[in-house]
């Protein structure tokens, strides 16, 4: 019998968004859940045992993996746990969706390779580009060729893994969303975040930006809802449940 769809959490986000809003896996549970589809939730979080119990999971109907305020070139030994058991995974043609860090850890696992982005930080809000080979997605198909989406990352996918499909990108980001395998994908952006949260990251990181050269109040004024962007947990949730089905 097939698993739930499991949330991989792999960081918390700031204590005062927590307060509010809950974490990583709430925001995440509560896109999956817009679907409608008849699938439990379940949130795995590898960092209590360095990855060891992911091994109980071998069979979910899917997997969302979270972002992080770690970063994948640390190489944790949780981290490269989930990124092995991950590998295993979209072997299997389960399907996996990676956001942010997630996204990152998705690309190392099968031989990309991920890093600083040689441009800084991407922040706010993002015009997000669909290519051509996005129109035939499952994930993708039906976009607009550009939609807007919150960013909020420093390290990035250097390199795609052999076989990946790039399917998004902008003038900053090369690597938006790739998809790789039968039903694996990994976005830059974050589906999961709402404007408030968004907003709420400039503010609790107001001090360390201004410091680096962002223009704070530009970034928050370009802030708004993403619901295109937010879709994507939806759309991700029917295409597990469709797996399960067949």
């Amino acid at each position: 019998m097939s698993e739930p769809i499991l949330v991989i959490k792999l960081g918390d986000t700031f204590g005062r968004i927590a307060a509010v809003h809950g974490d990583f896996e709430h925001w995440v549970r509560a896109g999956l859940d817009e679907a409608g589809v008849d699938l439990s939730v379940a949130v795995v979080d590898p960092r209590a045992d360095d990855g060891a119990g992911l091994a109980r999971h071998e069979s979910p109907a899917g997997v969302v993996v979270t972002g992080s305020h770690a970063m994948v070139t640390d190489h944790a030994p949780w981290s490269e746990a989930t990124a092995r058991w991950l590998a295993r995974l979209v072997a299997n043609e389960v399907p996996v969706l990676g956001i942010c860090y997630g996204h990152q850890l998705l690309a190392h696992a099968l031989g990309g390779e991920a890093g600083w982005h040689p441009r800084g930080d991407e922040l706010g809000n993002a015009a997000i580009r669909l290519r051509p080979e996005a129109d035939g997605d499952a994930l993708f198909a039906g976009f607009p060729h550009v939609f807007s989406a919150a960013v909020s990352h420093s390290q990035t996918v250097l390199r795609l893994p052999p076989g990946a499909v790039l399917l998004a990108e902008n003038d900053f980001e090369p690597h938006h969303a790739f998809r790789i395998g039968a039903c694996a994908w990994g976005v830059q952006f974050h589906p999961e975040f709402s404007a408030d949260i968004s907003r709420l990251y400039l503010d609790c990181t107001e001090a360390e930006l201004r410091a680096e050269g962002h223009d704070v109040a530009a970034l928050r004024a370009g802030i708004e809802e993403t619901p295109l962007a937010a879709s994507v947990l939806p759309r991700f949730a029917r295409i597990a449940a469709a797996r399960v089905r067949v």
